[in-house]
């Protein structure tokens, strides 16, 4: 991946809320300079029928981006709670409301639940970051997957995508204060720290082989991105039985959120 500038500039914001509401503290927010960054893309990618490591891709961001130093905390889920525009976490997933721990235990709907409550109450637009938007944020702190090896006997490969699987149950999934997991060189907070932050993006497929070079061969938002010490692909747990089907379930508790600001 190549560096990126590191210089960049905190925007403590405020706004008022809809009327009648007192003005809000909005969370800090990060303006990350121009840069790029090289990127595997998320998803699986498929020649001749095999599963192989494409090539990465390369994103640009002439304008910078701003995003949320930290996570969202529990005391600002919380807050959507209180006022309806998020579900209450679960019962095994229910926590305090401290304002210095990131809230967990956060499914894809209720992420996107939060961004579109939190737009309304600033009159701003905030969403979850695309998965090369977190990638050029994160900086040193992303890490690309293991490169898993090519070929026609695809029992090489699952053989080391176990191992690397294997590898990963070992990592510290303890709940620690905000900046517990160090600070980036672009001031963001717990980049490759113990929760995962979810993206907008689904899982894709693409077809390396076919007419028209990397042809889309699907995307599968049943599936969706998280970002952190590396890639996880995970379901919108969906809390209603009735309409969850294999998705149904209560989100693990490393998976938290924090969000971009559109600017202009």
């Amino acid at each position: 991946m190549r560096s990126l500038p590191i210089a960049a500039f905190i925007l403590l914001l405020t706004a008022c809320g809809p009327a009648g509401r007192a003005p809000s503290p909005l969370p800090e927010v990060l303006r990350l300079p121009p840069g790029e960054v090289s990127y595997q893309p998320p998803g699986e990618a498929l020649r001749a029928g095999l599963p192989v490591t494409p090539a990465p891709l390369t994103a640009r961001y002439p304008r910078g981006l701003s995003i949320m130093k930290r996570q969202v905390s529990q005391a600002e889920y919380a807050a959507c709670v209180q006022e309806g525009g998020c579900r209450p976490l679960d019962a095994a997933q229910r926590q305090s409301v401290a304002r210095d721990l990131p809230a967990v235990g956060i499914s894809w709907t209720d992420a996107s639940a939060y961004a579109a409550w939190l737009s309304a109450r600033t009159g701003r637009r905030w969403r979850l970051p695309t998965y090369p938007e977190w990638a050029y944020a994160a900086g040193e702190a992303y890490r690309e997957e293991l490169r898993l090896p090519d070929g026609d006997d695809p029992a090489q490969r699952w053989l080391a995508e176990y191992d690397a699987q294997s590898r990963r149950r070992q990592e510290d999934v303890e709940v620690r204060p905000f900046g517990a997991f160090g600070v980036n060189a672009l001031g963001l907070m717990d980049m490759a720290g113990s929760v995962w932050d979810w993206t907008g993006d689904c899982h894709a497929r693409r077809i390396l082989d076919e007419p028209g070079a990397e042809a889309d061969g699907g995307r599968n938002c049943g599936i969706r991105v998280a970002a952190g010490r590396h890639i996880a692909y995970l379901p919108d747990f969906i809390r209603d039985p009735k309409g969850g089907a294999c998705s149904v379930g209560v989100p693990p508790a490393n998976l938290g959120l924090r969000l971009v600001l559109e600017e202009g």
